[in-house]
């Protein structure tokens, strides 16, 4: 059964609590932040929602880890885990460069990005899992400490959903180490676009040939809904879709955010 989730478009930590209590109570399954390079901070926005909230889902979409110290971000999340009783979900990509990336030195090469980024990956399911852990990348190399190690997660596995781009290969490798597919598809000729139920059923069937871990895995769709059912719904839906989030990025009122999310989630 598909899930329905909310991405904030902007906003500080209270409208974060205001609207995350709203969705919660309007029925929606999850509630999302995305991360900037500078701006509101939504680790501690998603602090006061977790203690703000009882039952709705909560994380990023999406972090770019690429520009975070993976063993600060494993603290960061693990550490809201247990704040929000199990509730968190991670969503990971490169990010897009031209939110300011370049205006605070951050990485941008995207060869980089991705290998900080597969390496970021392994370190954070690394630590979540305790102590011992050691690894030795090209870009990180951690030693085993017993300083003060924090408690685990709540979740045995926190859920990170990964961006895919179809039909590149290493991208999609990248996406069977993790716990959900962010799908995008950049056509051989053309920009990125958003993935379509076809692209969809494409890379469900890759995942399902070629991915070996037993956790569940969801398939994660963005766009705008009126707040009823609807044909694209039901394509994607049947194509594998497990959440849809829908996204207001265009709209600047915290008023049309509330009137959508009042309406509830849709219906399928």
């Amino acid at each position: 059964m598909m899930k329905f989730g909310f991405v904030l478009p902007r906003g500080d930590g209270a409208t974060a609590v205001t609207i995350a209590q709203e969705a919660e109570a309007a029925g929606w399954d999850g509630f999302f932040m995305w991360e900037p390079v500078w701006g509101i901070d939504p680790w501690v926005a998603l602090g006061a929602v977790a203690v703000s909230t009882q039952r709705i889902r909560l994380g990023t979409l999406l972090t770019p880890v690429s520009r975070r110290r993976p063993w600060k971000l494993a603290s960061e999340t693990a550490t809201l885990d247990r704040l929000s009783n199990g509730r968190l979900i991670l969503s990971v990509g490169l990010g897009a460069t031209d939110t300011g990336f370049a205006n605070f030195g951050e990485e941008t090469d995207r060869k980089r990005r991705a290998q900080l980024l597969d390496e970021g990956i392994d370190i954070l399911q690394g630590l979540w899992q305790g102590q011992p852990f050691h690894y030795d990348g090209r870009h990180y190399h951690i030693r085993e400490t017993d300083f003060m190690p924090p408690p685990p997660p709540v979740q045995p596995r926190i859920p990170i959903w990964c961006v895919g781009a179809w039909p590149y290969p290493k991208s999609m490798r990248r996406v069977l180490r993790c716990d959900g597919l962010l799908p995008t598809a950049i056509p051989a000729d053309g920009p990125p676009r958003q993935a379509s139920p076809g692209d969809v059923r494409q890379m469900k069937a890759y995942i399902e040939a070629n991915r070996t871990l037993d956790t569940p895995f969801d398939i994660v769709v963005e766009g705008r809904t009126a707040g009823a059912d609807s044909e694209l719904l039901q394509a994607y839906a049947a194509a594998g879709t497990t959440w849809w989030i829908e996204s207001m990025w265009e709209s600047p009122e915290p008023a049309d955010w509330l009137a959508r999310i009042r309406q509830g989630p849709p219906t399928l």
